[in-house]
């Protein structure tokens, strides 16, 4: 028997869940008894992995469910997502992912099941992802200063900008070095990151956040993990 891999496309009020290989498919409200109802139905399936998308705190209380019930579940990056259905030929760049592909990527990869963070971890995930917000805005003010006239206003302005923009990048960079320096645990496993050959500062911190089963990795699969990832990591 094919191993079950489930996807579940949550949403404030509704879960669509998606099974592969049998090609069930149901939803259920986001109300605690319908969460407790999904989790016990998943868990007599026996699933290999569960993959839930990142939606900015909607998922945290099905995953929180599911961890508690003992039952593998893996919460990723849309990236790592949106980037898998475009390969396979299943999304345009704004179209949403369902809950079918995010089964599709719980089966075809090897995704393992991925703790439930902490509130410290959560917290150095949202100042990780808030340095990449403000990368890609330096990139697209560099862009426009590009086509702005050589003097005047506007390129005055964008020049600021960008100024100001790498400051709160050094900044956050601050919050993060100072956030990891604070637990002994991660200062190690920083450490250990920092000994693979091309993980840079950014690429340690950036996994250290998003991958919380790193103390459970051994250096071949912390490069394996990194590969998979190296979209996101830019």
């Amino acid at each position: 028997m094919e191993p079950i891999s489930v996807g579940i496309d949550v949403s404030k009020r509704e879960l669509v869940i998606a099974v592969e290989p049998t090609g069930e498919r149901w939803t259920s409200d986001t109300t605690v008894p319908a969460i407790n109802a999904v989790v016990e139905r998943l868990r007599s399936l026996r699933p290999r992995i569960i993959v839930v998308e990142a939606t900015g705190g909607y998922e945290r209380a099905l995953v929180a469910a599911l961890a508690a019930a003992d039952v593998p579940v893996a919460v990723v990056n849309p990236r790592q997502t949106r980037a898998f259905a475009q390969a396979i030929g299943r999304t345009a760049k704004t179209d949403a992912i369902d809950a079918t592909v995010l089964a599709a990527f719980g089966g075809r990869l090897d995704v393992e099941a991925r703790p439930v963070a902490d509130d410290a971890t959560q917290a150095l995930a949202a100042l990780v992802a808030r340095r990449r917000q403000l990368v890609e805005m330096i990139g697209m003010e560099r862009a426009r200063l590009e086509h702005a006239p050589s003097t005047g206003p506007i390129t005055r302005e964008l020049r600021r900008h960008i100024r100001w923009l790498e400051r709160r990048v050094a900044d956050v960079d601050d919050d993060i070095g100072t956030s990891i320096a604070a637990h002994p645990i991660w200062r190690v496993k920083e450490e250990l990151l920092r000994s693979v050959p091309g993980i840079g500062p950014t690429t340690a911190r950036t996994l250290l956040a998003e991958l919380p089963e790193l103390g459970r990795l051994d250096r071949r699969r912390i490069v394996r993990a990194r590969r998979r990832r190296a979209g996101e990591l830019r």
